[in-house]
């Protein structure tokens, strides 16, 4: 299987995600959980990533970035799942037993305007749409808690707003997803291809070489 195309340019915002191998749990407790947002916040001071939104799952992790120069991204990902495998397993007791996430992380570019808000309402809904809690404010291991209810040290974590902050973002935070941009959502996440309007996704995948993203698999239908 052809692995999917990334890019890693400075200036452009990207929703990235990586999992367990075989979906293992990875986070089964709040040791768990704050292991890994002590060595993100250790390198976003290391690196100077700007991080818009996150939100850590039992086997996965979500994140929304704004990486400055060429190359930050993967930079970025590299430090964060190495350093937090290293202190896994150190903690765990499970030195030498192999990587802990499935290796290559999936990303794809985000279109600055309604469509990155969609993409941070999807990511900061993830725990509660998982049925994880019973209210988006309730998930203590992302980026909504520690806008909203975090402390000032635990707030320095996140960048601020691209651009205006939006009015009432928590009450937008609150509307589902719906089916149509799930399903665009998706289809970015495996295939790689920008997140936006028509016309920015034709235009950014020009600009990056992008075309084999918006290729669906398979042999094409007959007439």
């Amino acid at each position: 299987m052809s692995r999917s195309l990334r890019v890693d340019k400075g200036g452009e915002i990207y929703h990235c995600i990586n999992r367990a191998v075989g979906r293992q749990a990875i986070f089964k407790n709040e040791k768990d959980y704050r292991l890994f947002e002590a060595v993100l916040q250790e390198i976003i001071d290391t690196t100077g990533m700007r991080i818009l939104a996150y939100s850590l799952m039992p086997n996965h992790f979500h994140l929304v970035l704004f990486p400055q120069k060429d190359g930050d991204l993967s930079d970025f990902m590299k430090r964060i799942t190495v350093t937090h495998t290293q202190r896994h397993r150190v903690i765990t007791d499970t030195v030498g037993e192999g990587p802990l996430y499935q290796g290559r992380y999936k990303s794809f570019i985000i279109q600055n305007d309604n469509h990155l808000l969609t993409v941070l309402r999807y990511v900061e809904r993830n725990p509660f749409t998982a049925q994880l809690v019973k209210n988006v404010l309730e998930w203590k291991y992302g980026s909504v808690y520690r806008r909203y209810r975090g402390t000032e040290k635990e707030k320095r974590i996140l960048s601020s707003w691209v651009g205006d902050e939006p009015e009432d973002y928590l009450q937008f935070l609150a509307q589902p997803i719906t089916e149509k941009e799930y399903e665009k959502i998706k289809q970015s996440e495996i295939k790689g291809a920008p997140f936006g309007d028509e016309e920015y996704v034709l235009t950014t995948v020009k600009k990056y070489n992008l075309e084999s993203t918006l290729r669906s698999k398979g042999r094409p239908n007959r007439e």
